[in-house]
């Protein structure tokens, strides 16, 4: 290859740069054959148009691709019947250039080593959209909110995204509108009375493209009126990242400081691939206090207390075996510090995002209960953060654990220990079922008296369980579901 000169991409062709080479990198995955190449990496115009979309990148690709192309690092096909074919005769050079060229853009941006200017008034507007529908749901629907919240818990909120995505899909949306009612932080405290830490935790979901990750994080939570899906998660309170750099990242995270929001992040293994990246996101997933330092100037130190909810795409060489199908040095940053869930691209799942696909573009999915969800989950967050609408009117209540969880727990970690002398399960994956039940018991906040503390119950229990068990499966790379 000749063309290795800088390609001097436009700043605001950069958000496509990055589209671009995730494309290029599954392109080229995609035309090899145990490691030799089949054919020529080739993409179709309507792929990166929609990869583009999904990633909400509103601006057209032609200019960037014809530089590409005059550059010879694209070959437009003329087999494309009316469409447009791209074949990449060096994809891994292309990729790299591309790469390179958005590490250089962010080596020069000097000039804004603090925050953002514009990340307060960001702050400022998703304040104001919650205090907006906080002060709908007590003006013209508290009555009927705390009457839903009587009945509402984890089975009735599962049984409802089952009947939308089924029996495959659901479990991880299930967990993405947990996450959402965690981001309260609630304490959690121990039969002494001690507390011993909170409901809120990061989420990760890895797995190769197009198994319905960035569907169950962004698209529930946020809506996609594209799509018609209306948004479950908490308004105000989840910060969309797609088309941020990790740089940019760190001098945003500065204007967080002493508040707790979610930051969405759609493809958050192109965040490890920047040079002196992977320390300081360490330090972010530990809500630990972080400083980052360049020959340019200083970012912090501040300390991080918000949460993630991400998706990390990861070459995978089948669906048995869950360490050896991850080819990523940077994989247990994340299995130490976030709650994964593992999605192989499996028979079942292909076909079951192939029908959920095709319900949702025929307008047959009801997502009858998301108003009222998000309705719920903005009163019980406002009453567990003690905002002032509603001190008066509510008490946050911390959520009491219990020592027979743990017990049912230790029954499913005992028999996953009996099968082996050597677990590939860490003893970290416990705790994160106990913050997966108490998060799930503050959707009974109005269901319980009115006690001092919220009880995880059988039902959340027994939810905790089942993720507990089938994560061990996944680990230990054996099949079937669990139990329950």
């Amino acid at each position: 290859m000749t063309a290795s000169a800088d390609l001097e991409i436009l700043a605001s062709d950069l958000p496509i740069a990055r589209v671009l080479a995730t494309m290029v990198a599954d392109s080229d995955r995609r035309r090899t054959v145990r490691g030799l190449a089949a054919q020529p990496a080739r993409f179709r115009l309507s792929e990166l148009r929609t990869r583009l979309l999904r990633e909400r990148v509103f601006k057209d690709s032609s200019r960037l691709l014809t530089r590409l192309k005059r550059r010879g690092l694209l070959l437009e096909l003329p087999e494309g019947k009316g469409e447009k074919v791209y074949q990449v005769p060096y994809p891994e050079e292309l990729r790299q250039l591309l790469l390179d060229e958005l590490e250089r853009s962010e080596a020069v941006e000097t000039s804004a080593l603090g925050p953002v200017p514009d990340e307060r008034a960001e702050i400022r507007a998703m304040d104001g959209e919650f205090l907006d529908r906080l002060r709908e749901v007590l003006r013209d629907r508290l009555e009927a909110t705390v009457e839903f919240g009587k009945t509402f818990n984890v089975q009735k909120l599962a049984g409802y995204l089952k009947g939308l995505f089924g029996e495959e899909l659901y479990f991880d949306s299930l967990i993405s509108i947990l996450q959402q009612y965690a981001l309260a932080d609630a304490p959690l405290l121990a039969p002494t009375g001690r507390p011993t830490g909170t409901t809120g935790f990061h989420l990760a979901l890895f797995g190769p493209p197009g198994t319905g990750k960035t569907f169950s994080i962004d698209d529930i939570v946020r809506g996609n009126p594209r799509s018609g899906v209306p948004p479950h998660g908490l308004p105000g309170r989840n910060r969309y990242c797609g088309g941020i750099t990790p740089v940019q990242f760190l001098r945003v995270g500065a204007a967080y400081t002493g508040r707790t929001f979610n930051f969405i992040v759609p493809e958050f293994n192109d965040w490890f691939k920047y040079r002196g990246m992977v320390e300081p996101l360490k330090l972010v997933m530990e809500q630990r206090e972080v400083k980052w330092e360049t020959t340019f100037g200083t970012v912090g130190p501040y300390t991080f207390r918000s949460f993630f909810s991400v998706n990390y795409n990861v070459r995978t060489a089948g669906a048995q075996d869950y360490w050896t199908t991850i080819a990523d040095p940077n994989f247990a940053a994340l299995e130490d510090r976030m709650l994964l869930r593992f999605h192989p691209m499996t028979r079942a799942r292909f076909r079951a995002v192939e029908a959920s696909s095709e319900r949702l573009e025929l307008g047959e999915l009801d997502f009858s209960l998301a108003e009222k969800i998000r309705d719920h989950l903005t009163l019980v967050y406002a009453v567990e953060t003690g905002h002032p609408l509603v001190a008066g009117k509510f008490r946050t209540r911390p959520v009491r654990l219990e020592r027979t969880l743990y017990e049912k727990l230790r029954e499913v970690s005992e028999r996953a220990l009996k099968t082996t002398d050597f677990p590939k399960f860490s003893p970290r994956l416990k705790s994160r079922a106990v913050r997966l039940a108490a998060a799930a018991s503050l959707l009974t906040y109005f269901a319980t008296s009115p006690q001092e503390t919220v009880k995880i119950g059988p039902e959340e229990s027994e939810f905790a369980r089942r993720f507990y068990e089938e994560e061990i499966r996944a680990r230990e790379g054996r099949h079937g579901r669990a139990a329950g």
